[in-house]
């Protein structure tokens, strides 16, 4: 297990951050999502052991939270969304730094963050002053010295935001192969569903301070009883045609068409077309939820009392 939360629950003054939070995620990929204010930096506050909680217990990659927080965080990685460089200090410098501040010593703290440069792109800039840096430098950088020490877990807090499309694509690009070629755990928390789905395959959406789902975001996105995607061999147009003639509602693409089926209609009338129009179909799937729509819908339950919601997990 990556890492378990139990009852974990933390307030400031009249605020509750984090409501009787129980939740346990695997290795892997896990994305956090959540509206502003769901308690996602305290989670990863809380899972770092960077703050006392009022009640719960928890542990990270089999460390507890209260009583190993030290090495909670010598096994793990992490890039804050807030600024965190060192004026005057070179890309170099800043990275070796924090390979020392996990344990590692000078030589070889200085060996790894050379490698770990080249290997974020900024090879070129690493001699350079990190406030010189372009904020996708420094999101870079940033990334850089959260692996220098090869983390087990590496946490990453809204790492795409104020980055232009490439740098955002390049930085996820790297997330991925962290996590599926690199063997390393990833939270990747962020407010850009795309960004979750291109890099994660699990998900949790907290609000509240509470759970609202979790679980692999394959098996969170429901297949639809009545929306389908048609793949044909030819003349998709002349598909198109018999199904509206049968009362399905179609969207014609280039090589396939989506279908929403009507009340009292069935594939049986799809199939029926099919034979009708003299086309042949090569596959014909029910279309699934979006993330987004996972998301919404967990925020719907969430926005009911915790007594009226049936399952945390959906």
């Amino acid at each position: 297990m990556l890492f378990e939360l139990e009852d974990v629950t933390k307030t400031y003054g009249k605020v509750t951050a984090l409501s009787s939070l129980t939740v346990a995620m695997p290795t892997g990929a896990i994305g956090l999502l959540g509206p502003n204010g769901a308690g996602k930096t305290t989670m990863i506050r809380t899972l770092l052991g960077l703050i006392r909680i009022d009640r719960g217990r928890g542990r990270v990659l089999g460390l507890d939270i209260a009583r190993q927080q030290l090495d909670v965080r010598q096994a793990a990685g992490f890039v804050p969304e807030d600024e965190c460089l060192f004026p005057g200090m070179v890309g170099v410098d800043f990275v070796a730094y924090a390979g020392e501040l996990c344990g590692m010593g000078p030589r070889d703290a200085i060996q790894r963050a050379h490698e770990v440069l080249d290997y974020v792109g900024l090879s070129e800039a690493r001699y350079r002053k990190a406030e010189t840096y372009s904020t996708g430098m420094k999101q870079r950088l940033k990334l850089a010295a959260a692996i220098v020490h090869d983390p087990k877990l590496l946490i990453l807090d809204e790492p795409t935001n104020g980055m232009d499309p490439q740098g955002r694509e390049e930085l996820l690009a790297m997330a991925r192969d962290l996590a599926h070629a690199k063997g390393m755990s990833l939270l990747f928390s962020s407010h850009l569903l795309p960004d979750v789905e291109a890099v994660c395959d699990y998900v949790m959406v907290l609000g509240g301070g509470r759970l609202l789902a979790s679980g692999r975001i394959d098996d969170l996105k429901q297949a639809s009883e009545r929306q389908f995607d048609v793949r044909v061999k030819r003349h998709p147009e002349q598909l198109a045609s018999a199904l509206a003639q049968a009362g399905i509602l179609v969207h014609l693409g280039e090589d396939s068409l989506g279908l929403e089926l009507p009340p009292g209609l069935s594939l049986t009338h799809v199939w029926q077309a099919a034979r009708r129009a003299g086309v042949q179909i090569r596959s014909l799937r029910p279309q699934r939820s979006t993330l987004e729509q996972v998301f919404l819908e967990a925020l719907k339950l969430g926005s009911r009392s915790p007594r009226d919601v049936p399952d945390a997990n959906l």
